[in-house]
């Protein structure tokens, strides 16, 4: 999948201050994302199919989106095809189409990979970004952070990215900043370029995806890996961007602000709600859990109310809020909860966890159960970042006692 028109699928430290919550989790108690750097597992725990392998579903797969013979990530994602289908659109899109210049995709796209701590998306993007302009000593900046001699616009998005990454949020004084240059068509593409190659760094880090033999960069080893961001601020109160009038929940109407946005995004949301096998109480465990982390409230009521309807699959909504630790969970059902903390705190399933899942799920059930969770902490930092507000009547976080 060389093409410079299309995605990397496979090519494709210390916070400075704490995040400021009534309420901890387990994965928040550890550290929560940006305390170190992630490192993914070093061999392929989902194989990449082989030429061998490749039927004809997968070989017109091929020809929609890749161009040439696929590299390592879409060889992997390969394994199960509707992954594939639901992945692939928002990442073209955001890859090549979305309306930031191709610099500022890749200012992101670079940044989210090196706090993800994904050496394929790194080393493909690295590639792209030099056709942008940017030099070998601004990619190691890159790595550096927003203070290091980036300026302007640049230096917003690098923390815009960081805040994010870490706090899944972004504080108003980013958001005010980078709306001095942005519209509102970029600043939802700047959040969703953010988010979405997050997903697929969770994605790459615990499958176990390895760069292509061709590629030359990697992620900077002399750089000290440190995310310093403002303590995330207070929920909003009033959306920032403001729903489409009509009908249907608010996170729907917000999207329908950017059409082409949402369209490609579509697909990623319809592989979990319509598409994937993956039994709908451990699916709404994922959600949950991953709103919880990402303290996204608008998402966790959603998901215990109408769209997920939580109790109707044996869920007590304290219960996931209490964790893995809690009592009334089962083995496997502990696992789950691990793995999301896991993916939430250190961007990839560590091999204990990935085992003893193992042990009950196939590996299209293990693809589909890491993406459910990734791409709901994306909806969750979206959810955070726009300002989608509670629907009247929704249920809130429940009070439990920190660990």
């Amino acid at each position: 999948m060389r093409t410079d028109s299309l995605w990397p699928l496979g090519l494709a430290a210390l916070v400075g201050v704490p995040i400021l919550m009534s309420v901890l989790t387990n994965a928040q108690a550890g550290g929560g994302p940006g305390t170190s750097q992630p490192r993914a597992a070093s061999k392929p725990r989902i194989s990449p199919v082989a030429d061998a392998q490749l039927d004809e579903k997968r070989r017109q797969l091929v020809t929609a989106f890749s161009g040439s013979l696929p590299d390592n990530g879409f060889r992997t994602l390969l394994q199960l095809p509707p992954l594939v289908e639901a992945v692939m659109p928002y990442t073209v899109y955001l890859s090549d189409q979305s309306t930031l210049s191709p610099r500022h995709r890749e200012l992101l796209i670079l940044r989210t990979a090196w706090l993800c701590g994904n050496q394929p998306l790194w080393s493909y993007h690295a590639e792209r970004a030099r056709k942008t302009g940017l030099t070998a000593r601004d990619l190691h900046r890159v790595a550096e952070g927003p203070d290091a001699g980036w300026e302007g616009t640049e230096a917003t998005l690098l923390r815009f990215a960081d805040q994010l990454y870490r706090n899944s949020s972004v504080t108003d004084a980013t958001w005010k900043a980078l709306a001095a240059s942005y519209d509102l068509f970029h600043l939802m593409d700047a959040v969703e370029t953010v988010n979405h190659f997050t997903v697929l760094s969770m994605l790459f880090n615990s499958f176990g995806v390895q760069p292509d033999s061709g590629t030359s960069d990697r992620l900077p080893t002399d750089v000290a890996y440190k995310v310093t961001v403002p303590a995330r601020e207070p929920p909003l109160a009033v959306a920032r961007v403001e729903p489409v009038p009509g009908d249907g929940i608010a996170v729907g109407r917000t999207f329908a602000r950017h059409a082409k946005l949402n369209q490609a995004r579509g697909p990623r949301a319809n592989f979990i709600n319509r598409v994937s096998t993956l039994q709908p109480k451990y699916r709404e465990m994922l959600i949950l859990r991953i709103g919880w982390d990402c303290r996204a409230e608008y998402e966790w009521a959603q998901h215990v109310g109408r769209v997920g309807r939580a109790r109707e699959h044996g869920l007590d909504p304290v219960n996931i809020a209490e964790g893995s630790d809690a009592k009334a969970w089962d083995p496997l059902e502990r696992a789950i909860l691990r793995a999301v903390d896991e993916l939430f705190r250190d961007t990839m399933v560590s091999d204990r966890t990935w085992n003893e899942l193992a042990q009950r799920f196939d590996s299209g059930l293990m693809m589909t159960a890491v993406f459910t969770a990734s791409s709901y902490r994306a909806t969750s930092m979206s959810l955070n970042a726009l300002g989608v507000q509670l629907e009247p009547g929704d249920e809130r976080f429940p009070k439990v006692t920190s660990r």
